[in-house]
């Protein structure tokens, strides 16, 4: 996550510890794994990155592995953002941009380039894991969209799925899924066979290690203060200096306007809620779901799911635009009440976990992934519309390389198109609630 609260745009609710204290994943991996001591005194680098998720540790080890030195700070600890506190859906996405709008901005070839990169994201996580050896809890073979209502068909869909990835999906019917265990109010779906579950945490611990093992220096509670811009980056943290040659930022939902100023009204931080079950009994999962498939529905503010190696069930839904106590308590109330909803034969079952995080959009619905325009040797990575592990993982690999001035990976012309402004400036948030009001009627 980015510095602090100077030129964000949500109440400090958002950016405090509340949102995370029900969180399942600190259970396995708890807080004090990833905590890193502050910057203290004077250091250099020559890169410094700001944000210790998954962009900026994948850039780092990356960085790292080619000889070059890295220094990343994060306000709290790595992995305290959005990297680690997601559903850790491994997947296809980044963008939330149909085919026919990239189409329009960008042509066709740029839009199967983008799509490619999409596959290549997933397969990036996957030979991380293998590489380093992180054992992040892997399942599910592809993911599954379900349909919400009836009339939904899939086979435009599919078509597309061919198209942009080259593999063939499988259509289901609503007589199919409770045969694969997909029981649940759902009527038909689809299975792509790109993606796997993951627990994020551990794989953000993984990637940790793998990076300081490189010899990358970490530091946790050394939010960016100031940045003096001379003939290096100056950082101030509130016990330290950072100089470095180049800067990347990679805050995606917790940034701020402020660093860069470039940054501000480029990108909307929306918030993502989850709960956890307890683990489900023999008799519970035999009566319900017990597929290993993760899986989505069809809403556009669509819900995500799967039944975890532990036998807990992990619900999460898009939705809230508040960003307080009591906006927490009205969201952990309706998520729990879809979940019932939609899986009824759990009503019964306890959802001791409960925790919210923000995803970050872009205007143009795509992910940006390059040099910040007038500003020297400053870059930044974001806005994964919410499939950040793959997405956000690759990102990182992909502008280490811009930096490097390898070019061994290429970035897609989609991802280089830097983001326009919002309206409203730091008042952009109301802008979501007529969008969230229209997404709300299309999906009843």
């Amino acid at each position: 996550m980015s510095a602090g609260l100077a030129g964000r745009i949500f109440p400090a609710h958002a950016y405090s510890d509340a949102p995370t204290r029900g969180c399942f994943w600190a259970e396995t991996v708890p807080d004090s794994e990833l905590e890193r001591p502050p910057l203290e005194g004077r250091a250099r680098a020559d890169v410094a990155i700001i944000g210790a998720g998954f962009t900026g540790l994948n850039a780092a080890l990356a960085l790292a592995r080619a000889g070059v030195s890295v220094t990343v700070l994060d306000a709290r600890f790595p992995g305290w953002g959005a990297s680690g506190r997601n559903g850790g859906f491994c997947c296809l996405g980044g963008a939330k941009a149909s085919d026919s709008m990239l189409d329009r901005a960008h042509g066709k070839p740029a839009r199967l380039a983008y799509r490619r990169a999409e596959m290549d994201a997933v397969a990036h996580v996957s030979d991380l894991l293998e590489i380093h050896d992180i054992d992040a809890l892997t399942h599910s073979e592809g993911e599954t969209v379900l349909a919400h209502k009836r009339g939904i068909r899939f086979a435009e869909a599919a078509r597309e799925v061919e198209e942009n990835y080259g593999v063939t999906p499988t259509i289901h019917s609503t007589a199919d899924l409770p045969g694969f265990g997909m029981a649940g109010a759902f009527h038909g779906g689809m299975t792509t066979p790109v993606g796997f579950g993951l627990h994020p945490r551990a794989y953000l611990a993984g990637l940790l290690g793998a990076a300081e093992a490189a010899g990358v220096q970490v530091f946790g509670d050394s939010p960016v203060t100031g940045q003096d811009r001379t003939a290096r980056h100056c950082l101030t943290t509130p016990r330290g200096k950072l100089e470095a040659d180049n800067l990347l930022i990679a805050t995606n939902g917790y940034s701020s306007d402020a660093l860069p100023p470039w940054l501000a009204a480029r990108y909307m931080p929306a918030q993502s809620s989850v709960i956890v079950t307890r683990p489900l009994s023999e008799a519970e999962l035999a009566n319900g779901w017990n597929s290993a498939q993760m899986a989505f529905d069809s809403r556009t503010l669509l819900h995500y799911f799967r039944l975890m190696p532990d036998r807990r069930f992990l619900f999460g839904m898009r939705g809230g635009l508040g960003a307080s106590p009591r906006s927490e308590a009205r969201v952990s109330r309706k998520i729990r009440a879809d979940f019932e909803r939609m899986f009824p034969f759990w009503r019964h079952v306890e959802t001791p976990h409960y925790w919210s995080g923000m995803v970050c959009l872009s205007g143009g619905l795509t992910p940006f992934c390059g040099p910040v325009p007038g500003e020297k040797s400053t870059y930044a990575a974001l806005a994964y519309h919410g499939n950040g592990v793959a997405m956000g993982s690759y990102a990182g690999a992909l502008i280490a390389d811009r930096i490097l001035g390898q070019r061994a990976l290429e970035v897609p012309q989609v991802m280089q198109t830097p983001p326009r402004r919002f309206p409203l400036g730091r008042f952009r948030r109301a802008l979501m609630l007529p969008l969230y009001a229209g997404a709300w009627l299309r999906d009843l």
